[in-house]
């Protein structure tokens, strides 16, 4: 039996391995930038859209939020045959390592995205179509309603909190046989959205102060 804590620490080893593939990154080296150096200096989707096109943008959207399904159902697949009554814990760990992955690259010197789109396909592994399909949905009406990017990644590490934490105390995750586990299931879900709040918090300031800058606006000259 793979031990707990070894099980714990692989499974975030897993999720860092994926979370760590750069995309705007790599798409911007294409054309010979480095996508941290322009915009708003963030390696993410709304970055790779306002620096790289509307083409590198989408790109960017669906494969960081591929990269984050792939470790949290590769990490489903392993622990399903350790630990089956408490899968959903380790596809917790394995969500919070592509967030940090995503986030802080030890290649590229800690500096990366936001976990937004990773952490979002993340919820795939889950697999609950209905925790994805209304984050997935929350995101976008927030986004086209007020062409706020950041209000939507927002809004949606609240959503995954709320939704992890009605359902997992119903029984919807598992955990049947350990209480103790599903609270730490969800203090792992707290960590990941605490983190990506806090790598919003100058967003936030601009949102409070009116001064964030829509979707499709071009930026003010100082």
């Amino acid at each position: 039996m793979l031990s707990g804590l070894a099980a714990r620490f692989g499974c975030i080893v897993i999720g860092y391995l994926f979370g760590m593939i750069q995309t705007s990154y790599i798409l911007g080296r294409i054309k010979g930038i480095d996508i941290r150096e322009h915009g708003s200096g963030n390696a993410g989707t709304t970055n790779a859209l306002r620096i790289l096109g509307k083409k590198a943008g989408i790109i960017t959207f669906f494969v960081d939020l591929g990269k984050g399904a792939a470790a949290t159902l590769l990490v489903r697949a392993i622990m399903m045959n350790f630990y089956p009554d408490a899968v959903n814990l380790f596809v917790c760990y394995g969500m919070l390592g592509a967030a940090l992955g995503h986030n802080f690259p030890f290649y590229l010197h800690f500096k990366g995205g936001k976990g937004i789109a990773v952490t979002g396909g993340c919820v795939i592994g889950f697999c609950d179509p209905v925790f994805f399909f209304i984050g997935l949905t929350l995101f976008l009406v927030v986004v086209i309603a007020t062409r706020y990017v950041s209000l939507g990644s927002i809004l949606l590490m609240f959503y995954v909190v709320i939704y992890y934490s009605i359902f997992a105390f119903k029984g919807h995750f598992g955990f049947e046989n350990s209480e103790k586990m599903l609270i730490e299931s969800l203090c792992v879900i707290c960590v990941i959205a605490f983190m990506g709040l806090y790598r919003h918090k100058e967003n936030i300031k601009r949102l409070i102060h009116h001064e964030e800058r829509k979707l499709g606006e071009k930026k003010k000259e100082e």
